[in-house]
């Protein structure tokens, strides 16, 4: 029976000292800017924000880490133990659905994340005019990039643009919005006029479309029969008059 006792002692101790760690570990934990789980930032286009990662529950020198999506962020000395201080400047519309991360350095695990919401009106202004041949295709292209997502509307002439079926396609991604027009006709001149709307605001462009008289199409083939028989006409008139010159 002693000789059991001895040999178990020493299997005993290991397993406390784990559990203790383990507590430990368990214990320690990061925060950005107060939260302590992955979060959404809201923001509008501003040139700064700050983010401000914490070790809490943590009786020794911790090194953080951070990133920018999956790219690592370059820290200076004395900004990287314990509490770290990131500044984003400055905040566009690019940067929304950009990920923050903070690590901690010896246990990657251990992280917080913070996705910005960057929330933006449509910027859509100005006018473009195109110049097509009757007959021709042309597609209509405006900027709808807005956050959050916006509604589109077409117009021409000020009025709501009645939408031909086999002539008119509407094309809407999350960013733009297409309009296209399959054979213009002479009735498809005017003011066609993108409208991009959400609750922040709107934006809106106007294309002026000038429909040209269909030009006409040269026989490929017959002009290059027309110029074969002047060609050969051009030179036999030049060889006959050889002949009559030496005869003289």
């Amino acid at each position: 029976m002693a000789q059991r006792s001895s040999l178990a002692v020493p299997y005993e101790v290991p397993v406390l000292a784990i559990c203790f760690l383990a507590c430990i570990a368990t214990g320690l934990e990061l925060s950005v800017n107060n939260h302590a789980a992955d979060f959404y930032l809201s923001t509008q286009p501003v040139p700064s924000i700050s983010l401000s990662c914490l070790v809490e529950n943590s009786s020794q020198a911790e090194e953080l880490l951070w990133y920018r999506g999956d790219g690592r962020v370059h820290l200076k000395e004395g900004n990287k133990v314990n509490i770290s201080n990131i500044c984003v400047s400055p905040v566009t519309d690019s940067d929304n659905g950009v990920t923050f991360t903070c690590r901690l350095a010896r246990d990657k695990s251990v992280n917080v994340s913070v996705t910005l919401d960057v929330q933006f009106p449509p910027w859509l202004t100005g006018e473009e005019s195109l110049q097509i041949e009757e007959g021709k295709d042309v597609t209509l292209s405006c900027n709808a990039k807005s956050n959050p997502q916006a509604l589109t509307a077409w117009y021409k002439n000020n009025t709501t643009l009645t939408l031909e079926q086999n002539r008119h396609q509407l094309y809407q991604t999350s960013e733009v919005s297409q309009l296209a027009i399959q054979k213009v006709h002479k009735s498809d001149n005017g003011t066609y006029t993108c409208v991009v709307k959400s609750s922040l605001g709107e934006g809106r462009k106007d294309f002026h479309l000038i429909v040209e008289d269909k030009k006409p199409v040269f026989p490929t083939e017959a002009v290059i029969a027309a110029v074969v028989v002047v060609t050969l006409t051009v030179l036999f008139g030049i060889v006959a008059r050889k002949d009559k010159i030496f005869k003289v």
